[in-house]
């Protein structure tokens, strides 16, 4: 039986964003990416000054709730496919894409295999 607090999250996410994970060094300084992919999200485009993984405070554009695990470096924007630039499909900096400065999973109550899971760009 499905955990009712996944089944909420699941609910609320009801927004559409892409992301570019798997982010994979270029050896030229930058970063490659796997094939952007839609996602269902909840974008909450609030302004929070917050600790990075790395323990420096730096100032979150927004926080997401997601369905699924992402990568740190990965980049994420509240928007559709159809939308993109084709010249600028591989590129999310050029899309106005936003960096993944933290993300945490927290398992559910109870569960071992069951997380929430939240981004802050």
């Amino acid at each position: 039986m499905a955990n009712p607090l996944i089944n909420f999250v699941a609910s609320v996410c009801v927004q559409t964003a892409i992301y570019w994970g798997n982010p994979v060094s270029d050896k030229e300084g930058g970063l490659v990416f796997d094939t952007p992919v839609e996602i269902k999200v909840r974008w909450d485009g609030k302004t929070n000054l917050i600790r990075s993984n790395n323990g420096e405070e730096v100032v979150s554009k927004a926080e997401i709730l997601v369905l699924q695990d992402i990568d740190m470096d990965g980049y994420l924007l509240l928007d559709s496919l159809v939308n993109l630039d084709s010249d600028n499909y591989d590129d999310p900096v050029a899309c106005g894409a936003y960096k993944v400065l933290v993300y945490e999973q927290a398992p559910l109550f109870k569960s071992t295999n069951e997380f929430v899971r939240t981004v802050w760009l």
